[in-house]
């Protein structure tokens, strides 16, 4: 099976998603993740931040506005080379469906965006976010927007995050929990199921992986979001945002 992030039909939404415009008057969605990461940070250290699943790389820019560093990471080598390019300051084209084979041509450019002081400051990787290199690590921020509900194994991500990041850093999850058994084999599903006769969610699933070394510091929250598929499709969804922070004793 074709991996839909490699196609051009993903890289064209994405790149809409990522730098068009809103509808419906949702905020745009990598953005507004940023701006709440760098919130939650408070007065912590702003050195490191990684961003996994960074797709085509807006939420990397916005967070390199407020850390000394920002890494973003997307198995999708499309998704890694648009962001790439536009880091370059490349233009880029892109089409934006309407109906059938209808629809116009568009293009981004960095030169649009508020990033000029900032894009230097970035580094985008093609990687698989399970199988991070060992120079991962001495983050204080790791970002992961809807991710979780599409690696392969959901415990093996979670635990491996405590050596990536600092005591005291955090970790920022955000999804819609969209949970597909072709992304993520259904004995890997940590939440959206059925144990021992109780439902599980993915919130109380994370709860368990995570408890040995962070704890929830805050409500989750929840972040709508608007993908446009043609003039008249559209998909709005309502990730939940959780925010964990690293025990200084580990």
């Amino acid at each position: 099976m074709t991996n839909p992030y490699e196609t051009d039909e993903l890289l064209n939404q994405y790149l809409a998603f990522h730098y068009g415009v809103d509808y419906f008057d949702v905020p745009n969605y990598p953005v507004r993740c940023a701006q709440l990461c760098l919130e939650f940070m408070g007065n912590r250290p702003r050195r490191k931040a990684l961003d996994l699943g960074c797709a085509v790389g807006r939420s990397t820019f916005e967070l390199a506005l407020g850390f000394d560093t920002a890494v973003g990471v997307d198995l999708s080598a499309r998704f890694i080379d648009a962001a790439q390019a536009l880091q370059k300051g490349n233009t880029l084209n892109y089409f934006l469906h309407d109906e059938g084979d209808l629809g116009r041509a568009m293009q981004v450019s960095l030169a649009d965006f508020n990033y000029s002081n900032c894009s230097q400051r970035v580094e985008f990787l093609q990687g698989d976010a399970c199988k991070l290199g060992a120079e991962h690590t001495g983050y204080d921020l790791i970002f992961a927007g809807n991710l979780i509900d599409r690696v392969n194994n959901p415990t093996e991500f979670l635990n491996d995050m405590p050596k990536r990041i600092v005591p005291g850093g955090l970790l920022v999850i955000s999804s819609p929990y969209t949970l597909l058994t072709e992304y993520t084999p259904k004995e890997n599903w940590i939440g959206g199921i059925e144990q021992h006769g109780k439902p599980k969610t993915m919130l109380e699933g994370m709860q368990e992986v995570l408890a040995p070394h962070f704890n929830l510091i805050r409500e989750p929250l929840n972040v709508p979001f608007v993908i446009r598929e043609t003039a008249r499709k559209y998909q709005h969804s309502i990730a939940e945002m959780t925010v964990w922070e690293k025990r200084r004793a580990d």
